[in-house]
């Protein structure tokens, strides 16, 4: 969430990397840049704090200047179920590793299915690699449950994103897919979901908008830690990491 939030990767990533001996770090970025999109700038700050994948979500197309940079090589995607034709690329294999991006419909726009779009991408990509994380980018709490249920077995992880506020139900699905309703937040604690609070009180109690700017403070730091099974590509576990930094 904003600069607090990529001066805390750049921080924390490198530590946590070297401290559980992590193979491959994967970062919601779609709030980088100022609390909402994200640009080129703000994604080569986030690989050089050595992140492998930029996942995002419904903020993607916030910031114009980065659609020619979707279209390149960086290891930045957006969601699998937008219409065809748009900028970018839904997932990006990595060696042994496929990371995909879905957004959610219910209390979101109208996207395509995210279910039949992961479906359809699971039978047409028949070589795929054996490790699969999904980035389940939605709103409610319904609709990322249930594509834990839908996917399970047939992926090694559904994470959810895109709330900011980090749940406790971390598990292994009974097939073995490591599931999570949402991660949370790298972003200013003192704040409403990493936005000034002051701002968005006043949004609340006036119903007038307000333009979004970045908490200050104190950051939170909501991760959560895979192990996977290289023989099966499935999930052996999933926990929570949450760390604060004085800021």
């Amino acid at each position: 969430m904003g600069k607090p939030g990529r001066e805390a990767a750049q921080e924390l990533v490198p530590e946590i990397r070297k401290q559980y001996e992590i193979d491959m770090v994967i970062v919601n970025g779609e709030n980088a840049a100022g609390g909402i999109g994200i640009t080129q700038s703000t994604s080569e700050a986030m690989l050089d704090s050595e992140v492998d994948v930029i996942t995002t979500g419904n903020h993607v197309w916030r910031r114009k200047e980065v659609i020619p940079y979707l279209d390149g090589d960086a290891p930045i995607i957006r969601p699998l179920n937008y219409p065809p034709g748009l900028a970018g690329r839904g997932y990006i294999i990595i060696g042994p590793v496929m990371v995909v991006n879905l957004v959610g419909r219910t209390f979101m726009h109208n996207y395509d299915c995210p279910f039949r779009a992961m479906d359809k991408l699971l039978q047409e990509l028949a070589q795929r690699p054996k490790i699969t994380i999904v980035d389940f980018h939605a709103e409610a709490t319904s609709e990322k449950v249930a594509m834990g249920w839908h996917l399970d077995g047939r992926v090694t992880a559904v994470v959810g994103t895109h709330t900011h506020v980090g749940t406790v139900d971390t598990r292994v699905l009974p097939n073995g897919t490591a599931y999570i309703t949402d991660i949370g937040m790298v972003g200013p604690m003192d704040s409403v979901i990493g936005a000034n609070k002051e701002a968005a009180l006043s949004s609340f109690l006036t119903a007038m908008p307000f333009n979004l700017s970045v908490g200050r403070g104190d950051v939170i730091f909501n991760s959560v830690l895979l192990e996977v099974s290289e023989d099966t590509g499935l999930a052996t576990s999933i926990i929570r990491i949450d760390k604060e930094i004085k800021m």
